[in-house]
Formats: structure tokens, C-alpha cells, sequence
């Protein structure tokens, strides 16, 4: 079929009447005129185009440009945007066809929208590679992902056409999209695609749970009629404007909750809510009257311990506020209760948009503004890879929000998992990078420290303090973990050009050829994949070459040894002829030796330290066999070995430990001196600069002037340890440092 029949003519225009009605900010003569032009080239461009539902291709980008207008609320390039966001990637029309045409700023705004041509090594980079230059758009101007909400939201309502694809495109929306309109404050576009995808992940349960909320909302008109009339006099005695609607809980927050509480159907007691939206009054304050209209509700009716929610004074992340608590009704059933201006109102269903129609200049940057800011400095950093970005996108798109005060008693918003690290970063990269410990609520804390909301932090630092690799085993905000990444650049390239002549210059020490044959024994011996992941963890003291003349000189075995082994040593079984004698004879014969066995595959799996005295290489060790054969390790001077020996000697077995410098170790050390100014970070600055050995907590108590703390840090060895308990000994005000063997020293 070549063109549209009179029918879907007549509703095209339908439509593009809808669109320009829809919203009074694209109704100015200059608007319609731009407008137009967009709408008829998009409709010859698409004329022979249809969609897999049938209908003529045109529907979408007019749907797309109502969504972007009326429920997002943007205005005229918004909406050329989205009538022309297909144009290129389908039709002959190019970008500086579009550029001529309609200008820079609406050319780089579709450009943005438009999917990557090209060849790819998978499909997953490719979706990677995409998201990533949206996002990156996105950063430059905001519309470019509404307008991709809007078509995505559009897609996902004509999804039914598409079975093959139902699964995949869901999932993708969850993946991505939510979370983006959840960030942007779109609670209305959020909404709608969480109820979609869900209606496509889950259709039975979807269908059954749909059935019960429509019938449980039928009687919502009686309940809110009863609900609030003896409110409304009281409003009225305030002179207080305001619209009262109510909504049924979605299906899909419904299912939410019936799984986050383990709860059934009938269980849910909140399935309407009732919104009181209010006009500000002069010389009054929207909070002030937010908490008036709650004062009132709550003299009315008893509101449920526990649910006040105040997001008037410290708005979410993404720009919402609202008071919302939860009444008992009448009936006996609870009824959530939200309070706004028409102001917050509109930002709550609008979402970013809508901010900043309310946004003063001199305004302070929002926390939204500033999310924004961060994606585009991980995005522009060239080293970014595709797939990385995406993971720690998600990272900081799909958080709940957490409120934390600088000792200044600003507010910040960092994401519910972030550590006392993450904020260091978030403050300003130089004090992440410089961080040795917190203090949070006044107590010194690690930095891996997991922060709640409402803590006060204070970020402790020293000018000698550099990055380390092991913060991002627990940092979760894209900035700390880019900026991490960002510090290790040149340091690594230092450390692999280091590496390479700390081999060299051992194999030439041992008169050994320096060539492939020799550094892939190293290689294989480390479990390590390349050569200059290998010269790197050499450079960076990780890989041990005092054994190096074992590992080349021996014959390569089919097995070897990774991590931290241990190596179980028996003696050689020797034959002795069977002899007949008495009982008496065979007693004065002399034992023979153990028989030897050499086991060279001994891992983690197949052992356990003792807990009574957490054996770490360097400590003499022994070695009990249990029941199922895995082998338990003591301290050869552990008590309860004595124990063991006297009753179970004979499954008490000889071990030592391989000398591989690959893995940490949690140690505990006692610290006791005299109390004085700037003495934790002389002892952090010991412990992380001097020694790169990596603190997992602090505790420092002091009284009197007398100071006694514990650290807890990684180590390798026990050679480790005795190092830095020197190091410590010796720094001014410290009387004595020792190891911590067990629970009674505490």
C-alpha cells in the first residue's frame, strides 16, 4: 500500500491537532510555523513507512512529540525533535539536510537520538555503545533523553506487535530507562513504563494482580467522599485553595511491596492514595503550609508511627517534595496522604523539566544538576570503555538516596551503599585522592565505612596519601571509582617499565637468558594472562621474584600452584619386607619414617584456618585433617594444637607455606602511647604511605592523656607485619605496638 487512506489521513491530522492543542507552549505563531514545516517533512519522508501493528509509520513520532509536549511539558525544538527523530536513521535525509533546514541545536539533539550503523564485535557493545553516546548527548542538553523516554514510553505501548521481542525490549526498558525517568523526577513516564514492562515480564501475575486492583478501587470515590469531609471545613477555615485526588496504587508498586515484605494481596493496605494540592499563600510558606494541612489531617484522623515522610525539607535527589504520611480511615483501612503545592505537584509529574521552570538563576546548582555534570566527566574521559560505562551508569542510576551532612552541616546526596570514600570524592577529587580516614558523627571510621543517612562526615587527609587499587573494591559512585582509575594512568605505565627491569635485571643476576621461554613459566606459575599485567604486579611489589631460580630452573608441571597454597609434605614410602615375628620383636623395632607425598594443588577450598589463632604465611603452622579430608590450619604455639596432639596425633600432618606474594591477610595490631595532636595521621600515613599496606578500620580510645588503639590491616606475610610494627614503634608518642593473637587481648 503506497501512501495513507482517507481514514488514517483524517486521523493523522487528528493527531497533529491533539499535539498542537495539547500544550499552550508551542501555540505562539513562530512555534506552529516550525512546527508544521517538521510535521510535513517527517510525513513525507515516512509516507510509505508502517509499523508492525499496520499503521501508517507517522503515528509514532506525532505520539512521541504529545508525549514530550503535554506530559513532559517542553516546547517547540522538543517537539521538531521528536516529529523528526526517525527522519535520518530511516530515510535519505541527513544531518546536514536537518542542519539547513532547522538549525545546529536541533541536528546535534537528533544526532543524539539516533542509533550507531556500523560493525560490532557483539550486540551487547553495540547497545553499550549507544546508550553511551545518548548519555553523553544527554549531558549536553537534557532533552535529548526525554525525547528518548517519550519514544521509548511509545514503544512500549505499541510492544503487543512485537511478541518476538516483548522479553528483550522489557527488559531492556527495566534495565535502563526506569531508573533514567526515576533520576529525572518523570514520576508519571516511570510509572507507565514500570507498569508495561511489568505487564510483559510477569503477564500472569500482571493479569491477576490487575483484576484485584480494579476491583478494590471501585469504592475509591465513596472512601474519598467520607475521608474528607470533616477536613474540608478546616481547610476552608484556613482559607487554604486546594484540589483533593486520589489514585489507586499501580499494579506494579503493589507487587513491589507484596514482595519487599513477604506480604499477600489483602495484606497491602495502602492501595489509594489521596493527594491534597494546594495554591501557595502570600507571606506563607509552601512547608509552613504543607505542615498546617498535616496538622490537620492528623487532628482528624491517626496517622500510622513510622511513615512520615519529609520531603519538603530535604527534597530527593531527584527533585521531588511532598509531606506524605499514612491515616487510618474510618473503614478501618489505611489511606497514604500526600501534600504539595501546585509547584511541587507539577515538578513530581513532570520531573526535571518542570524544575527548572521554577528555577531561579541565582538558584544553587541542584543535586540533579550536578548527577548530570558527573555522567558527562565520566563519559568525556577517552579511556572510558563502553561496557564499564554502562555498569557504573547503572550504579548511580538505580540507588535510593541517603543524606549526608560535611561538618559545616550542609546536606549531600550520595547513593544508599556509598562509603565514607565515595563522599571524599564527591566534596572534591584532591580529597578523595589525599583520604587516610573519617570521622563520622564525631568517631574515626575507615574509609570503606558504609554510610547512613544522617551522618555527619568529616574526611581526615595528608598531602603524602596517593590512591591506592583497593579502593575500588568498595567504592560505588562513578566519580570516585573514574577518578581512581584516572590517578593509576601513568603510575601503572611507571610500574609495568619498573617491572620489566626488576625481571630483567634478576633473570641477567642468575645468568639466565631474558626471553619468552623463561617470563612464561613466571607467567604461569602467577596465573597471570599477559606480560604486562605481569611486569605491572612486579612493579607494584604483587609478584615475588626471591624464588625466581626455582621457577625457571624447574621442569613445568601439569598443575600450578596458585595463591596462597600450602604445600603438605610426607615422607617417601619406603618397602619393608613383611617379616613374621611376635608381638614382643615387633614393639622393639624401631617406627619407621611417615611416608612423604608431595601435594602440589592445594587450594582454599581444600583448607581453612583455625579461627583461635588465624595462621597467616610466615607463622609455623601444622596441619589437622577432618573428617571429610580438608585440612584445618593452626600456629604450630596455638593451645589448642596441645589438645589436638594428645588425643588425634596421627591426623596431625607437616605443612608449610609457599612464599607467592598474591593474597592479603586481615591482621589486628595493638597500638599503646602517649596522646597527642596529629597522631592518627602519623600512624595512617605510616601504615598507607611509607609501607602501601591497605587499613580496614581504626579504633582509638584515649583517657587521661594515654592513647590505646587497634588497627586492622591487610598484609601478605608475617615479614609484612613485623615491618610495620617497627615502622609504628618508632613514630614519636607511640610507647608499644604488637600483634593481637587473640580475642582476650581486646
Amino acid at each position: 500500500m503506497n501512501g495513507h487512506t482517507p481514514e488514517e489521513r483524517k486521523h493523522i491530522l487528528n493527531l497533529y491537532d491533539e499535539l498542537i492543542k495539547g500544550s499552550p507552549r508551542i501555540q505562539k505563531p513562530e512555534s506552529l510555523r516550525l512546527i508544521n514545516k517538521a510535521f510535513k517533512i517527517a510525513d513525507e519522508a515516512h509516507l510509505n513507512m508502517r509499523r508492525r501493528s499496520g499503521e501508517p509509520y507517522i503515528f509514532h513520532p506525532l505520539e512521541v512529540a504529545k508525549i514530550v509536549t503535554v506530559q513532559i511539558g517542553l516546547g517547540t525544538k522538543s517537539a521538531v525533535c521528536a516529529l523528526l527523530h526517525d527522519v535520518v536513521e530511516d530515510t535519505e535525509y541527513t544531518f546536514q539536510d536537518i542542519e539547513e533546514l532547522f538549525g545546529e541545536k536541533i541536528s546535534n539533539i537528533i544526532k543524539g537520538l539516533t542509533k550507531l550503523t556500523g560493525v560490532f564485535r557483539n550486540q551487547e557493545i553495540k547497545k553499550a555503545e549507544n546508550y553511551k553516546r545518548l548519555l553523553l548527548t544527554m549531558s549536553n542538553d537534557i532533552r535529548v533523553i526525554l525525547i528518548k523516554l517519550a519514544d521509548r514510553l511509545h514503544n512500549m505501548q505499541t510492544l503487543e506487535f512485537m511478541p518476538e521481542k516483548q522479553k528483550r525490549i522489557a527488559s531492556e526498558t527495566n534495565f535502563l530507562y526506569i531508573p533514567l525517568a526515576h533520576r529525572l523526577g518523570l514520576y508519571n513516564i516511570k510509572t507507565q513504563l514500570e507498569e508495561l514492562t511489568f505487564k510483559y515480564l510477569h503477564p500472569i501475575v500482571y493479569s491477576d494482580l490487575e483484576r484485584r486492583v480494579l476491583e478494590n478501587s471501585d469504592n475509591s470515590i465513596h472512601r474519598i467522599k467520607e475521608f474528607i469531609k470533616p477536613i474540608n471545613d478546616k481547610l476552608h477555615q484556613e482559607k487554604i485553595i486546594f484540589d483533593i485526588t486520589a489514585r489507586p496504587k499501580s499494579i506494579f508498586s503493589t507487587w513491589e511491596k507484596m514482595q519487599k515484605q513477604g506480604i499477600s494481596f489483602h495484606e497491602v493496605y495502602d492501595l489509594l492514595a489521596i493527594r491534597f494540592v494546594f495554591e501557595p499563600k502570600a507571606n506563607v510558606s509552601e512547608k509552613a503550609l504543607c505542615w498546617i494541612i498535616y496538622s490537620i489531617i492528623a487532628g482528624e484522623y491517626k496517622p500510622k508511627p513510622g511513615r512520615l515522610r519529609d520531603w519538603v525539607s530535604t527534597p530527593k535527589v531527584n527533585g521531588y517534595e511532598a509531606l506524605h504520611t499514612t491515616v487510618m480511615g474510618n473503614d478501618g483501612n489505611w489511606i497514604e496522604v500526600q501534600i504539595r503545592s501546585h509547584r511541587m505537584d507539577d515538578i513530581a509529574e513532570r520531573g526535571l523539566a518542570s524544575h527548572w521552570k521554577y528555577k531561579e538563576p541565582k538558584d544553587e546548582e541542584t543535586h540533579i544538576e550536578r548527577w548530570i555534570k558527573r555522567i558527562g566527566d565520566f563519559l568525556n574521559n577517552p579511556d572510558s570503555d563502553a561496557g564499564e560505562f554502562l555498569d557504573n551508569v547503572k550504579l548511580n542510576l538505580d540507588f535510593s538516596e541517603i543524606y549526608i551532612f560535611t561538618p559545616q552541616g550542609q546536606i549531600r546526596s550520595m547513593p544508599k551503599s556509598a562509603t565514607a570514600l565515595d563522599f571524599a570524592f564527591d566534596i572534591h577529587s584532591d580529597i578523595g585522592y589525599h583520604s587516610i580516614v573519617s570521622k563520622i558523627n564525631g568517631k574515626l571510621q575507615p574509609l570503606n565505612y558504609v554510610l547512613q543517612s544522617g551522618d555527619q562526615v568529616e574526611i581526615l587527609t595528608s598531602k603524602n596519601q596517593n590512591p591506592k587499587f583497593e579502593w575500588l573494591n568498595f567504592v560505588v559512585t562513578t566519580k570516585a571509582i573514574s577518578a581512581i582509575k584516572n590517578a593509576f594512568k601513568n603510575e601503572r605505565k611507571e610500574d609495568i617499565t619498573k617491572g620489566m627491569e626488576m625481571l630483567n635485571g634478576a633473570l641477567q643476576n642468575l645468568k639466565l637468558s631474558v626471553n619468552n621461554t623463561n617470563v612464561r613459566k613466571l607467567l604461569n606459575h602467577s596465573k597471570i594472562k599477559n606480560k604486562e599485567e605481569l611486569y605491572f604486579k612486579i612493579g607494584r611489589g604483587i609478584v615475588d621474584l626471591s624464588n625466581l631460580d626455582k621457577i625457571v630452573q624447574k621442569k613445568r608441571r601439569n598443575k600450578i600452584i596458585k595463591y596462597w597454597q600450602l604445600q603438605i609434605i610426607r615422607s617417601t614410602a619406603k618397602i619393608v619386607k613383611s617379616t613374621k615375628t611376635d608381638d614382643k620383636t615387633s614393639k622393639t623395632k624401631k617406627t619407621p619414617k611417615k611416608p612423604k607425598l608431595v601435594v602440589e594443588n592445594i587450594n582454599k577450598s581444600e583448607y581453612t584456618s583455625a579461627k583461635c589463632c588465624k595462621p597467616i604465611p610466615g607463622d609455623k603452622i601444622i596441619g589437622y585433617t577432618k573428617a571429610d579430608g580438608s585440612i584445618l590450619i593452626h600456629k604450630t604455639k596455638c593451645p589448642n594444637v596441645a589438645a589436638i596432639q594428645a588425643r588425634y596425633k596421627e591426623l596431625l600432618i607437616k605443612v608449610e607455606w609457599t612464599t607467592q606474594k598474591l593474597d592479603s591477610f586481615l591482621e589486628k595490631i595493638s597500638l599503646v602511647g602517649i596522646e597527642k595532636p596529629g597522631l592518627v595521621a602519623d600512624l595512617a600515613n605510616s601504615i598507607t604511605e611509607h609501607l602501601k599496606i591497605n587499613i580496614r578500620s581504626v579504633k582509638i580510645d584515649s583517657h587521661d592523656g594515654i592513647f590505646k588503639g587497634f588497627f586492622e590491616v591487610y598484609v601478605h606475610n608475617v615479614n609484612d607485619l613485623n615491618i610495620l610494627i617497627s615502622h609504628l614503634i618508632r613514630i614519636d608518642g607511640v610507647d608499644s605496638v604488637h600483634r593481637v593473637e587473640s580475642a582476650e587481648e581486646l
